[in-house]
This record gives structure tokens, C-alpha cells and sequence, in this order.
């Protein structure tokens, strides 16, 4: 691939960065202390577009390339992880994958209403008893009449208080295992959806969190993605795209840490002088910027073959899977270089790490991702 920018990339890169820095990171820490959703942070970026980013302009979007999409989730999370999710969920698990495996009526259905934010997205996959064993959902569709009828519970939605359509992934017949699963594009209005939102998250807590309660949701067979059995190959496919939009967001994330230290250590001072002169600082710098370089350079690479139209499942899962170690990694090490300071608000890499670290336990934890990895080098590849 070729690691440099076009003039385009590098304009929405720059245009996103702005905005972040004028819009997001000032308010990022008061919003997280609240544990209060960002309304007037949205209100403000639905005229960039970048809720609908990578979706197609015929649908109502940007129509941007991979690339340029993980740019702008890389300079959001720089700013906060949590505004970042809302993003990264609305098109990477929800946008995108109606544009596969949507038909056409429900692309324009949905997509325009996706890309402007006016019905946010959430992915429902996860449940209370079924994480990283997704095939093993509870959560039923019995067809009645033109009818499917939902019933169970989902866990740990991104969005799910506050979007206005959930992608739900159902079993039909619990014979068939993974075959028998179907997805599902639900209204958040329909009668018997109901979200519970969840308080007291170690991070990410400025956006919205729920649990899922379906009793009874009654939803029309053109609701359905796909066909019966394609919905595990839906929430693969969704994942793939996430894993790259989330591998994105801890070079993100991780930038802000090395950023953040780099700041602090040229300011503190020790023994009578900066502490960025202190070869044991600069060795702690040094390795953040090693671990952002290659993470970045990682997701690059994820992006650019998604751009070729080649799939990309391996690259997104070691994508993801470094990225958020580093991301983690790099919180550590800011706080490390901060010292006591790193441990209270005043500073923000306490929140840095708190928001780091999820990242190495949804779409995919990274014991997860190395199962993938190793599955495809091996050819036991277990996985649809």
C-alpha cells in the first residue's frame, strides 16, 4: 500500500482533528464525570458528516473510503473514546452492515436516516450468558404468520438508549445451532423493546450503555437481513468492520497518552530540570511511539484492503488485537510518566486508561483475536 495520504484523506484528517479539538476535548472530562450522553457535541459534527462517514452518498453519507474513515475515528478518540463509540457503532456494526446485506428498500430506509444521526444505531449480539460464544444466544424469533416475534434479553449495547434502530441477532430454531440464527432490523419504538441503561462503567462513560429487554417485539419478515442462518455471517461481517473502526480508535486513544506525557514531562520538573530529559522518561516516550507507529500502520493496512475490496478478517483481528494492548499499554505508561499527578482527574490519563481498557474485551476480546489469528495461519478455522 502507499502510507502516504492523499490531499483528500489528509483534508478530512485535518478537518476532524479541528473539530475534535474545538469541540470535544474541552468538554471530554466533564461529560465523563457525569456519565452524561454528549447531545451538543453530536448536534454540533452532524454537519461534518461523520456520522455517516463511510456510507455511501446515494444513501444519504459521506461515501468516504476505509482509510479516510479510520482517520477520522483515530483523531475523535484522540479527543474522547466515548464520543468516538457513538461513532464508530453507528457505521462500522450498524451502517455498514445494512449496506451488505440490506435489500434496497431497507438501505434507503435506514442509511439516510444512519448517516445524518437522526436514528442512531446499536448492535445487539452480546447477551447476560453469551459473550464470546455468540453462536450461543438466547434471545428467540418464532415466525408468526408475516410476522417475527423477538423475545430475550441483550447485553453491554453500545447506543441502546438512544438509538432509534437496533440490528438484533435472533435464533429461529435452536436445532440448527449458528444455521438457525437470523438478524433482525428492529425499530427502538416498536412495542416491547425496551433499554436499561447501564451506570457505574469503569470507562466509556459519557456514552451510552444498556441492556437489551425484548418481550414480545413483533417485527415484519421484510425486517429480516439476509436469510434464516446468515445471521452469524451478518454479525462476523459487522465485526470485521468494527474491529478496524475500533483499532483506529486506540491509535486514537493511545496518541492522546503519548501526547499528554510528552506535555507533562517537559513541564514537570525534577532535581532541576524537565524529566523529559531523563533517559528513563524518554525510554517510556520512546516505547508509546513505537506502539503507536505500529498500530497505526496496522490499521492502515486493515483499511487499505477493505479499499481493494479484499477481505480482511485476519488483518482486522490483528488490527484490533494490537492496537487495544498498545492502547492499554500506553495508558500505563502515561500515567507512569505523570506519577501521583497520573492518578487523579486533574490529568487526563486516569480516564485514558479507564476508557483503554474495554477495549481488549468487546468485538472480540484479545484471547478471542488470537484464536482468529491462529485459526487462519493454521487452516482450523472454526469461525463462518
Amino acid at each position: 500500500m502507499d502510507l502516504d495520504l492523499t490531499p483528500e484523506q489528509e483534508l478530512i484528517r485535518k478537518t476532524a482533528r479541528d473539530f475534535a479539538e474545538r469541540e470535544i476535548a474541552p468538554y471530554a472530562a466533564d461529560y465523563d464525570r457525569k456519565e452524561e450522553f454528549p447531545r451538543a457535541i453530536l448536534e454540533k459534527m452532524k454537519p461534518l458528516g461523520f456520522l455517516g462517514a463511510p456510507i455511501p452518498q446515494e444513501y444519504g453519507g459521506m461515501g468516504v473510503d476505509a482509510v479516510s474513515y479510520v482517520l477520522i475515528i483515530e483523531e475523535i478518540a484522540r479527543a474522547d473514546s466515548s464520543v468516538r463509540s457513538i461513532i464508530s457503532v453507528n457505521c462500522s456494526l450498524v451502517g455498514l452492515t445494512i449496506l451488505k446485506w440490506g435489500t434496497e428498500e431497507q438501505k434507503r430506509s435506514w442509511l439516510p436516516r444512519i448517516a445524518s444521526g437522526e436514528s442512531l444505531g446499536c448492535f445487539g449480539l452480546t447477551e447476560p450468558g453469551s459473550g464470546s460464544d455468540a453462536a450461543s444466544l438466547q434471545t428467540r424469533a418464532k415466525r408468526d404468520g408475516d410476522n417475527w416475534v423477538l423475545n430475550g434479553t441483550k447485553m453491554f449495547i453500545t447506543n441502546g438508549t438512544v438509538a432509534g434502530v437496533a440490528l438484533v441477532m435472533a435464533q429461529t430454531d435452536p436445532s440448527l445451532g449458528a444455521k438457525g440464527i437470523a438478524a433482525f432490523v428492529v425499530p427502538t419504538e416498536t412495542p416491547g423493546f425496551k433499554a436499561n441503561e447501564i451506570h457505574g462503567k469503569l470507562g466509556l462513560r459519557a456514552s451510552s450503555t444498556a441492556e437489551l429487554v425484548l418481550t414480545d417485539v413483533r417485527v415484519p419478515d421484510s425486517a429480516m437481513l439476509g436469510g434464516i442462518g446468515d445471521g452469524m455471517k451478518v454479525a462476523l461481517s459487522a465485526l470485521d468492520n468494527g474491529r478496524v473502526g475500533l483499532g483506529a480508535s486506540c491509535v486514537g486513544l493511545a496518541q492522546a497518552c503519548l501526547d499528554a506525557a510528552l506535555t507533562y514531562s517537559k513541564d514537570r520538573k525534577q532535581f532541576g530540570k524537565p524529566i523529559a530529559g531523563f533517559q528513563l522518561i524518554q525510554e517510556m516516550l520512546a516505547e508509546m511511539h513505537v506502539e503507536i507507529e505500529a498500530a497505526r500502520l496496522l490499521v492502515w493496512r486493515a483499511a487499505s484492503l477493505k479499499d481493494k475490496g479484499i477481505r480482511n478478517t485476519l488483518e482486522a483481528s490483528v488490527a484490533k488485537f494490537y492496537a487495544s494492548e498498545a492502547a492499554v499499554k500506553c495508558a500505563n505508561l502515561a500515567i507512569q510518566v505523570h506519577g501521583g499527578y497520573g492518578y487523579i482527574d486533574e490529568y487526563p490519563v486516569g480516564r485514558y486508561l479507564r476508557d483503554a481498557r474495554v477495549t481488549t474485551l468487546y468485538e472480540g476480546t484479545s484471547q478471542i483475536q488470537k484464536l482468529i489469528i491462529g485459526r487462519h495461519l493454521t487452516g482450523e478455522n472454526a469461525f463462518v
